[in-house]
């Protein structure tokens, strides 16, 4: 999530792959900078970053499953039996029961350090969770982070220095995260130990060496049910599908939207859902969600 005032880019991929014509849908036409989705049982949940709140989709209704006013919630994932929420605006990491109900409330990590821009979050597989703190969107000071969340509540932090850390995933392997460095316009890489901690900080790729423009800015990033890196921008509706072993563009998608920040996929892998903004001039910074087909 980036709340920096950008123009949309919309440009055709020059001499790459072509933007793929996938079946759209709006499921969500009033939402308030949607962000941070997952799918579990053929429910979609998704943050309101304009709102600061967390939403449930059933396929039919809509529905408020946590909220806090001033939040700026960006994320959330299943956490145990209960869920793990990104507060971006207070600096806060918020752990819920089952209801939605707030348990835990992390606003420092294990180096005594406020939590700056809590953003999205990205399991690790074991109960745990790794959460990048972006710190300010501007370009200085550079001092984003990602912490690794422990099942009972304590954030450790495990990279540091990283411009606007946002968007993160683990490999299908487990052995690699990746992170959206988004004032970098770039995505890096860290190997991944088995206590969670991590280490061998490389560039994985430029999104200008996709086609894209130089100022393309990545926002969140998934692993799809293809196997492929799914790179949302918000300096486009667009969303980058790129080969993790080749580093190569295997196609583009697109939605009429002026970002794309996010995504999550479906059960069967047959449905993107897609977290978009139409308006990125100021709050409540309207968008929609989308359920994406045939992509």
């Amino acid at each position: 999530m980036s709340r920096m005032l950008m123009t949309a880019a919309g440009l055709i991929l020059a001499g790459a792959v072509s933007a793929h014509a996938a079946d759209i849908k709006v499921i969500d036409g009033n939402a308030k900078f949607p962000e941070g989705p997952f799918v579990e049982n053929g429910i979609l949940y998704y943050a309101q970053y304009g709102a600061g709140e967390i939403d449930k989709w059933d396929g039919k209704t809509r529905t408020v499953l946590w909220s806090k006013e001033g939040s700026g919630s960006n994320a959330v994932q299943r956490f145990g039996d209960g869920f793990i929420i990104a507060g971006y605006d207070n600096g806060t990491i918020v752990l819920t029961d089952a209801d939605g109900k707030t348990k835990t409330v992390i606003d420092k990590d294990d180096e005594g350090q406020p939590l700056q821009g809590p953003n999205d979050i990205a399991l690790d597989g074991k109960g745990g969770a790794y959460v990048s703190l972006s710190g300010p969107w501007e370009t200085d000071p550079i001092v984003g982070k990602v912490v690794h969340v422990t099942p009972d509540g304590k954030a450790q932090v495990v990279a540091k220095d990283i411009h606007y850390a946002n968007g993160l995933v683990l490999s299908k392997d487990g052995k690699t995260l990746y992170v959206n460095e988004s004032e970098a316009n770039r995505v890096i890489k860290f190997a991944v130990a088995a206590d969670g901690t991590l280490s061998d900080r490389r560039l994985f790729l430029r999104l200008y060496e996709l086609g894209e423009p130089p100022s393309a800015y990545p926002d969140g990033i998934k692993l799809g049910p293809d196997g492929n890196l799914y790179i949302g921008e918000y300096s486009a509706g667009r969303i980058l599908v790129v080969d993790p072993a080749t580093k190569k563009l295997v196609k583009a998608i697109d939605v009429p939207s002026a970002a794309a920040p996010n995504m999550a996929f479906s059960a069967d892998g047959k449905t993107m859902y897609v977290t978009a903004v139409d308006d990125k001039s100021g709050a409540p910074w309207p968008g929609k969600v989308y359920a994406v087909t045939n992509y």
